[in-house]
């Protein structure tokens, strides 16, 4: 099979669907869907507000048109569906964007076309609820009609390094001649190379333990530095002496959120619990790491109830709410949950991030986002997100912006010497 003369249609234009729009538009046909009008209409003015691609880089992709018009898909050939998978208030997956992005695929669908999933998804998935899907909304048949391919995202939000091109690929189809057609596709783009899964549910655990691996591994130094704090130990230094070793793993400690690492996870333990297995070291790192921002906030608190500070009269300052440094996606945002919970003690929050969109951010979490000035005169400042901004911000600079003779610096991700803060008089605290 050729897909090179094939028109492709990528279904959502996120952090994940856009640059690789971009990357197939250099060179071939490609219909760039969205169901955000505004969306479409930013793209079309040569902006990208995530930040992942540039202005040149949309102009380069020639080959790419931009629609919110469901109608306009059935042209094209091949689908790859890249919408967000979601968890719920129960921390269970939210399938709705998969299965309502499947609907629209399958009004589309003709015979011979391929449909392509990135979304994360447990194992299974794929067969088990976006295939169906696809088949009622299309009246065709599953491997005789239509093919599917699985080929995880691996995108790293703000990483101008590893790019979509330069991060090797997972491919999969749904039989040995699609698996095939779906990998070259692949190859014709990523730089990096691809690995051909046997079958769609490999690719599909593959991709849900790599972050799965990764949260167990910050969850334990949570747990260390939860231990390291109550032995009067600093964690980073305990860290940086151990990391002196060439197989040591260099995890720090942290709030865990995004879209991938702070979710993956709950996606593992969903379909092992549903076939009867009821995960305990996974559970256990979810945990762990859900529980960081009300520990951080915690214990910002009781520091400054030591300092003499009336908590109830109080105003904490928070520097940053994306979920990652240098980087406007708010997605799963753990620093919400560090405000949350100030908030339950009476304390005044203020929240700046020069990176967040402030309407975004008041509509995802009800936060009202003030700027650095506002930050002034707070009695407890939180470095919660480490912009690069705030990393060149000078300790003196930061003892400016506290009030109280005794005040609080909550460092977070550690951009700041310890032992310099604290001989300028301010009562530090970080993981």
């Amino acid at each position: 099979m050729n897909t090179t003369d094939k028109k492709i249609a990528i279904i959502g234009l996120g952090y994940v669907g856009l640059p690789l729009a971009v990357e197939f538009g250099k060179t071939r046909p490609v219909i760039g869907f969205d169901i955000n009008q505004k969306r479409i209409a930013e793209l079309e003015s040569g902006q990208d507000h995530t930040l992942e691609v540039t202005p040149e880089e949309l102009t380069h992709a020639s080959f790419l048109e931009y629609t919110a018009d469901a109608d306009a898909l059935k042209s094209a050939s091949i689908f790859i569906v890249t919408v967000p998978t979601p968890i719920d208030q129960a921390n269970r997956p939210d399938l709705t964007p998969l299965v309502k992005a499947s609907e629209t695929v399958g009004k589309a669908l003709k015979k011979g076309d391929i449909v392509i999933y990135e979304s994360t998804v447990y194992p299974g998935c794929t067969e088990e609820v976006c295939v169906p899907t696809l088949e009622k909304n299309s009246g065709l048949k599953f491997n005789i009609d239509f093919y599917c391919g699985y080929s995880p995202e691996r995108i790293n939000p703000g990483d101008k390094v590893n790019t979509l091109t330069k991060i090797k690929k997972i491919t999969s189809g749904s039989t040995p001649e699609i698996a095939d057609e779906v990998d070259a596709l692949y190859a014709s783009i990523i730089t990096a190379g691809t690995h051909k899964a046997s079958n769609i549910k490999v690719a599909e655990a593959a991709k849900v333990i790599e972050n799965t691996q990764r949260d167990l591994n910050i969850a334990l130094v949570n747990e260390l530095s939860v231990l390291f704090e109550r032995l009067n130990i600093d964690t980073i230094e305990v860290l940086e002496a151990a990391g002196t070793k060439w197989n040591f793993l260099p995890f720090r400690p942290g709030m865990v959120g995004g879209h991938c690492i702070g979710v993956d996870p709950y996606y593992l333990t969903h379909k092992a619990e549903e076939v009867g297995y009821h995960p305990q070291i996974i559970a256990s790192g979810r945990r762990m790491n859900d529980n960081m921002a009300r520990y951080a906030a915690r214990n910002v608190i009781k520091l400054m109830l030591k300092n003499g500070i009336d908590v109830s009269k109080s105003k904490v300052g928070v520097m940053g709410i994306t979920f990652k440094e240098d980087c406007p996606d708010i997605r799963n945002s753990k620093v919400v949950d560090l405000i949350k919970e100030f908030q339950a003690w009476g304390v005044s929050v203020v929240v700046a991030d020069p990176y967040a969109d402030a309407d975004e951010v008041f509509h995802e979490y009800g936060v009202k986002l003030n700027t650095m000035d506002d930050l002034s005169s707070v009695d407890a400042l939180v470095v919660a997100v480490g912009h690069k901004v705030y990393r060149n911000m000078g300790l003196t600079q930061i003892k400016k912006m506290l009030k109280s003779e005794k005040p609080v610096l909550a460092d977070l991700k550690a951009l700041y010497n310890r032992h310099e803060a604290t001989a300028l008089g301010l009562t530090v605290f970080r993981f």
